[in-house]
């Protein structure tokens, strides 16, 4: 077993208040790691819990921070063999032992671990996690634009929409509507062109269009632009002009709102399958009979087991998705001009946050 080590974090003290730098001593237990974060992203639900009064279920003060890659510095008795390695933390870690993850349903295990959740997150220098779950990263791999810090965002961007795209069966041939393509939907576009799907792109950003655009949307549409009737319309006649099928969409609703998730829930055709990836406090009034009248199906999706970490990554170093072009990183100690730039929507490409050791 190796030693503590000298760290420090940002923490969370309440909502909408500013996040406090402090120092601790970064010990691991047996069966657990120290790992010199890399890079950690921002993501939504990052900004809910320290704006909007979502709940964690650690409670305050508590260090935010899901989207996490690193080196491994320190390690307790039994995960010795981690010692030095670059990882990736999933961000959500399972227990592996209760009747959940023995059936194969991981991702409702009642004693998974969320970092910036459950435990202290990864907007720090040091995180305290248990070795079980990592995913090792080749950095032999990485390409000349992408950075171990760059790569934390498949923590959560990039596993929870592959997660999806798994789920919902796409295969070459199918027709992906993803609602939303900032952070999470970009990376949904992506992975479903990669399973040979004809991508649709909505979002209410032409700079976010214009990008996806460029890398794997077919077509795009702004949502202010069009109404419900307008937005399937022009879908409807996109797929007959391309001879693409008007049925068995897979609609991934990634924005996250109250109105991404009414619009999503408006395009379903018969047999569709809806993925709400995103995440909102958002009410919104429905017609639940849709899903009987198209028999369609609609699916939740919470993080990602870690076992489809490698195969995701993969995806990534293999260039199949373009990481590099919508991420920058930032300075840990800006955590809070960050996070405030991102609550206002004003970062076209998503927070990595980089901690000077």
């Amino acid at each position: 077993m190796t030693s503590g080590t000298d760290a420090h974090r940002w923490i969370m003290t309440g909502v909408n208040q500013p996040l406090v730098r402090e120092a601790f001593t970064a010990t691991p237990a047996d069966g657990e790691v120290v790992v010199a974060v890399a890079g950690c992203g921002v993501c939504h639900t990052d900004l809910g819990y320290l704006y909007d009064g979502v709940r964690t279920n650690h409670k305050l003060p508590l260090t935010l921070g899901h989207e996490i890659s690193g080196r491994v510095a320190a390690t307790g008795a039994g995960a010795e063999s981690w010692l030095g390695r670059a990882v990736i933390i999933p961000a959500v870690l399972p227990c592996g032992e209760c009747d959940t993850c023995r059936c194969g349903r991981p991702n409702i295990c009642r004693k998974q671990a969320m970092p910036g959740n459950d435990i202290q997150g990864g907007f720090a220098s040091h995180i305290v996690v248990p070795a079980r779950g990592l995913c090792p990263v080749d950095e032999s791999r990485l390409e000349r634009r992408l950075s171990l810090a760059d790569v934390s965002v498949v923590a959560d961007a990039v596993t929870t929409p592959y997660q999806a795209v798994l789920r919902a069966g796409v295969t070459p041939g199918s027709v992906a509507i993803v609602v939303g393509i900032g952070g999470v939907g970009g990376y949904a576009a992506q992975i479903a062109k990669a399973f040979g799907a004809t991508v649709v792109a909505i979002d209410v950003d032409p700079v976010k269009l214009d990008a996806i655009g460029r890398v794997c949307a077919e077509l795009t549409l702004n949502a202010r632009e069009y109404d419900l009737k307008g937005l399937k319309a022009k879908i409807s006649d996109f797929c007959k002009a391309g001879g693409l099928p008007l049925t068995e969409w897979t609609i991934f609703e990634c924005s996250g709102t109250g109105a991404g998730q009414s619009t999503a829930f408006g395009l379903l055709t018969y047999g569709a399958t809806l993925c709400v990836v995103g995440f909102t406090m958002d009410r919104i009034e429905l017609r639940l009979s849709n899903l009987m009248a198209f028999d369609a199906r609609a699916l939740g999706n919470w993080g990602c087991p870690p076992e489809l970490y490698p195969a995701a990554l993969d995806l990534v170093l293999d260039g199949k998705i373009d990481l590099a072009s919508f991420v920058e990183q930032h300075p840990l100690d800006s955590i809070n001009q960050v996070f405030e730039l991102a609550h206002a929507h004003k970062l076209t490409r998503r927070a990595v946050l980089v901690p000077q050791h």
